[in-house]
C-alpha cells in the first residue's frame, strides 16, 4: 500500500465521522507520513523502538480561550508502522481508521486512558 492509498483511506474516515464531529474539525490538518522521526517519539517521551501509528500537534479544544488564534493543529498518521504489524489490507484499513479516530480524539482533549478505555 502506498502513501497515497493510507491517504484515501484517512481521508473515507474523516468523511465516514458522525457530522457532530466532522463539523467540529477545524483549523486541523491531516498528514500521512511513513515513519516517526526520533524527535517524535522524544517530544512525547516514547521509546524509540515502540510503534507509533499517529500523533496529534496543537492545543485541544478543551484547553483553548475563545480568543484562540493559532497556527493549525497537525494529526499526522504514520503508514509505515501501520502497515508492518497488519495482517492483509482489511486490518490496514481498520487500523488506520482507529488512528485517526484515536488521533482526533486528542484534539477534542481525551487522554490515551480515557481513549482506550472507550476501545479507541
Amino acid at each position: 500500500m502506498t502513501l497515497d492509498e493510507v491517504e484515501v483511506i484517512v481521508e473515507d474516515s474523516i468523511k465516514t465521522l458522525p457530522d457532530e464531529f466532522r463539523t467540529k474539525l477545524d483549523n486541523v490538518g491531516f498528514v500521512v507520513e511513513a515513519w516517526p522521526t526520533p524527535e517524535e517519539f522524544e517530544s512525547i517521551k516514547a521509546h524509540p523502538g515502540s510503534l507509533l501509528f499517529g500523533l496529534y500537534r496543537g492545543i485541544p479544544k478543551t484547553q483553548r480561550f475563545s480568543n484562540y488564534s493559532s497556527l493549525p493543529d497537525k494529526i499526522i498518521i504514520y503508514a509505515g508502522p501501520i502497515l508492518m504489524i497488519s495482517k492483509d489490507l482489511r486490518d490496514a484499513k481498520k487500523r488506520i481508521k482507529e488512528t485517526v479516530l484515536h488521533e482526533i480524539g486528542h484534539q477534542f482533549g481525551m487522554s490515551d486512558d480515557q481513549l482506550r478505555s472507550r476501545g479507541i
